[in-house]
């Protein structure tokens, strides 16, 4: 168990290095997204084994994590590619042990969110059938990844069709101001309730990974990043106002 947490979190770590010194040679911003899908997929990768037969519980959980992974690496390196830059990065990617920070907690940060299920693996778990347990699990995190991926889309029209001189209000963005990451939310939360009867008394430390993606969404990277950001640009804007008051903060709703 412990062996298998230490060789996935230098999995983490070694991607986010060999990628970070690619970064910092070229001063770019196109692979540091990228990477954090990346990492997400090799873990999952790594953890499912050759003779596990397709259709059962642990090629479901690896490929779970997988196509999660596939559409969040791709859409933000198509973003990337369009706009050029990161702006949150302005004024960190120049300076080097500041820029490696960020590499450093992000292979971290994969590495724990990935906790339940490479605890999972390490289980006898990863060789049971399916049970309703999962199947929620699986119900929950197919939901989280369809309300993500529209959330995206709708957000990337937009902006194309503004210019990103406005913020987004309409489709889900109408009902949330971050639809995203509600849906981002669900997808690991049911990760965790997928692999939660397998953990046993593992599922204590198993929570790490669900709590630490919740923490970073709302009160770190996340939520209160784009928040500021929104308030730099819109704050004085009376319609804003309105909007805020209006929209809820994570989940749709009225």
């Amino acid at each position: 168990m412990i062996d298998l947490l230490l060789v996935t979190l230098g999995i983490s770590l070694g991607i986010q290095a060999a990628l970070f010194a690619l970064a910092a040679t070229f001063r770019t911003d196109k692979v540091t997204d990228l990477s954090y899908g990346l990492t997400f997929i090799a873990l999952a990768v790594f953890l499912v084994r050759d003779d596990v037969p397709w259709g059962s519980p642990a090629t479901a959980l690896a490929l779970m994590v997988v196509l999660w992974g596939v559409r969040l690496a791709g859409y933000l390196f198509f973003r990337i590619l369009r706009i050029g830059r990161d702006a949150r990065f302005d004024g960190v990617r120049e300076r080097f042990w500041a820029f490696a920070r960020f590499w450093f907690f992000q292979g971290v940060a994969v590495w724990i969110i990935m906790v339940p299920v490479t605890l999972w693996f390490a289980l006898p778990a990863a060789r049971e059938p399916w049970s309703l347990w999962m199947a929620a699990g699986a119900l929950t995190w197919a939901v989280g990844l369809a309300i993500e991926t529209v959330a995206d889309a709708q957000k990337f029209a937009d902006r194309n069709q503004t210019g990103g001189r406005r913020w987004t209000d309409r489709g889900l963005w109408r009902y949330s101001r971050h639809p995203n990451y509600f849906g981002e939310l669900l997808c690991w939360w049911g990760v965790f309730l997928f692999a939660l009867p397998g953990l046993g008394w593992w599922a204590l430390p198993g929570l790490t990974g669900p709590i630490t993606i919740t923490i970073l969404l709302l009160y770190v990277t996340g939520i209160p990043t784009l928040e500021a950001s929104a308030e730099r640009k819109w704050g004085r804007d009376p319609e804003y106002a309105a909007y805020r008051r209006r929209t809820n903060r994570l989940v749709p709703w009225r």
